[in-house]
């Protein structure tokens, strides 16, 4: 128990979601980087994006279904356990998973590896797509066995180890795939395909050094824990079926909730350049889902990437409070990071509606299309942000069920959609944008009424809306003027990035001189004391 304590104390709830942030940052200017590369790459381009995302899509299912509603399940099991005293109980959780998900992804592996050649020419139609699901098939093992791994670590709070072995993982990732890719070109003459394939192997190769980093990182901490576990107190056995029961009980809603997240990228992969080309040219058709899939995509999870730290660290917080009935701390821990969430999500969103050309310009400049795609895309970014931290609440709370349920109705809904407006030929790709602005609505809707019936949430109309509504105009305004001004002046896309970082600085200005954190708020910040110490000293507090 004393341990666990220590544990707590060093890395508390909010320096775990800055962790989290910080490193999710990282990860997603590195995976901007890599598609910038692809995207810009002669013979690659959005044709090349539409073989890559086609291949990934399919492998991501695959990799949901063995792996990805584990780190939550494990990482909220262990948390209670430990918050009980039991260490010894946590890391018998921790093995019992380990031996039941590491064979489940080896299966995931060999189904994705010779059913590779099916699912590009029977499912996705583009046949160029069989060598990307073979490359990526040995990913799916690597990271069902690192999944659980993170999940241990997260319900010890060492939130920082998962941090890290993500992140060593994007720069494997990005490094690999520039390199690979130019060796492929090279020895292929340039081969769409076979550098989409290159992509792929790169992808493979990092998910492997993510799980070496977790596998020495558990050695070394494994005298540690065995100490733990000699004075551990209110050990309860439990055979492996009850554990394994106990873990699939908490991880099938989380991984169905995935698999909808993945089936709603899965129904653009059926469904977008099939439709579009029963009246336009294939070759067009292709292009338009690469910019959906690969640029839209990249850019609209930017925002999803860095609020993923608070669904992240609001399992284990929610789970330990609730496993002490201390209701008020996990109140309080939900109120907040919605308000952040939300103070994240809309400048995001009015951001990429307002600059939409002027990025895109920035960042592909040799393949720019795509602006009103984007501008459209992005209104769904702040369902989906609001609705991942409401998913991470539930979840600690043992609502696990519902973010399943209800991004399933959306998913549906999306589904339909697609099948009514992608055949109009006025709307084309743009059916599927609208497809998913419906999906992410419906489903927050539906989450935050059950939030609501749940949690008695601080979040006062003026405070969660209004204030974070008018900052963002605030910085829409001054942003797009100052870029227009610029724009004249500066050449180039210096007038983007300056007018850019300009919106930054008047949006955390503006949401500090509207008061949107009250004290207790900055409080809960990492140096929250000092910062508020600051704010009054220059009697803006």
């Amino acid at each position: 128990m004393p341990e666990v304590e220590r544990t707590t104390k060093k890395e508390t709830f909010m320096q775990g979601v800055v962790t989290i942030m910080f490193s999710q940052i990282l990860i997603k200017v590195l995976g901007l980087i890599y598609t910038l590369y692809l995207t810009n790459r002669e013979g690659f381009g959005d044709a090349g994006n539409a073989i890559y995302a086609s291949g990934y899509q399919i492998y991501a299912l695959l990799l949901t279904i063995s792996s990805i509603g584990v780190p939550n399940a494990i990482s909220k099991l262990v948390a209670e356990r430990l918050a009980l005293g039991d260490s010894r109980g946590a890391n018998r959780i921790f093995k019992v998973a380990l031996a039941t998900f590491g064979a489940i992804g080896a299966v995931g592996t060999m189904l994705l590896f010779f059913g590779a050649h099916t699912l590009a020419y029977d499912f996705i139609q583009i046949p160029e797509a069989e060598l990307t699901l073979i490359a990526l098939s040995p990913a799916i093992f690597f990271v069902s066995i690192s999944s659980v791994l993170r999940g241990y670590f997260n319900g010890r709070r060492t939130l920082k180890t998962t941090a890290r072995a993500q992140t060593l993982e994007q720069v494997f990732k990005t490094v690999l795939t520039i390199v690979i890719v130019e060796i492929v070109a090279h020895i292929t003459s340039t081969s769409t395909e076979m550098m989409a394939a290159g992509a792929n192997v790169a992808t493979t190769i990092a998910t492997f050094s993510s799980f070496i980093y977790l596998f020495m990182y558990y050695r070394v901490r494994r005298k540690e824990i065995g100490n733990e576990i000699a004075s551990s107190v209110n050990y309860k056995y439990e055979s492996v079926k009850t554990i394994v029961k106990k873990i699939l009980k908490v991880s099938v809603p989380l991984t169905l909730s995935s698999i909808m997240t993945s089936f709603n990228k899965n129904i653009d992969s059926f469904t977008v350049k099939r439709i579009l080309s029963t009246y336009m040219a294939s070759d067009v058709a292709t292009r338009l889902y690469g910019q959906l899939s690969g640029k839209v995509d990249t850019l609209t999870n930017l925002p999803l990437a860095i609020n993923i730290a608070f669904a992240t660290a609001l399992v284990p917080a929610i789970s330990a409070a609730k496993a002490k009935n201390d209701k008020e701390t996990a109140t309080k821990r939900t109120s907040f990071s919605l308000l952040t969430s939300m103070l994240i999500g809309l400048p995001c969103v009015v951001g990429m509606i307002v600059f939409a050309q002027p990025i895109l310009n920035l960042l592909y400049p040799n393949a720019n299309e795509g602006a009103l795609l984007l501008q459209l895309i992005s209104v769904s970014v702040i369902f989906s942000i609001l609705d991942q931290t409401i998913n991470g609440a539930l979840q600690g709370f043992g609502k696990v069920i519902v973010p399943a349920v209800a991004l399933g109705i959306g998913v549906i809904v999306k589904l339909i959609l697609n099948l009514i407006l992608l055949p109009v030929p006025e709307l084309n790709v743009y059916g599927a944008a609208i497809g998913s602005i419906a999906c992410h609505m419906v489903a927050f809707l539906i989450v935050f009424n059950i939030l609501k019936r749940n949690v008695k949430l601080d979040l006062p109309f003026k405070k969660f809306i209004f204030k974070p509504a008018v900052a963002t105009g605030i910085m829409a305004v001054c942003s797009y003027t100052m870029f227009l001004i610029l724009n004249s002046i500066i050449p180039g896309n210096g007038a983007t990035i300056i007018a850019m970082l300009f919106a930054v600085i008047i949006y955390v200005l503006s949401v500090v001189v509207l008061k949107i954190y009250n004290k207790e708020d900055i409080y809960m910040l990492p140096k929250g004391d000092k910062i508020y110490k600051l704010l009054e000293k220059i009697k803006l507090y």
